[in-house]
């Protein structure tokens, strides 16, 4: 595999090389960010059940409390 190496810049959220290089499309691409660190994110997913015939199991019973 050849590899080539360009640098570039962020701009509006897009990718600009600082070269004028024309890259064919649908080129792959590795993207190596020196020097910053990009924060995980936490993804939070509902419960899902095995068996949704059983959802009526599940019904909340509101009372009225004296």
């Amino acid at each position: 595999m050849k590899i080539t190496t360009l640098s570039g810049i962020v701009e509006n959220g897009q990718i600009r090389l600082t070269d004028d290089v024309r890259l064919p499309e649908k080129t792959t691409v590795y993207v190596i960010i020196p020097g910053v660190e990009i924060p995980s994110v936490v993804h939070i997913y509902s419960p899902r059940l095995a068996h949704p015939e059983q959802a009526a199991d599940f019904e909340m019973k509101v009372t009225k409390e004296l």
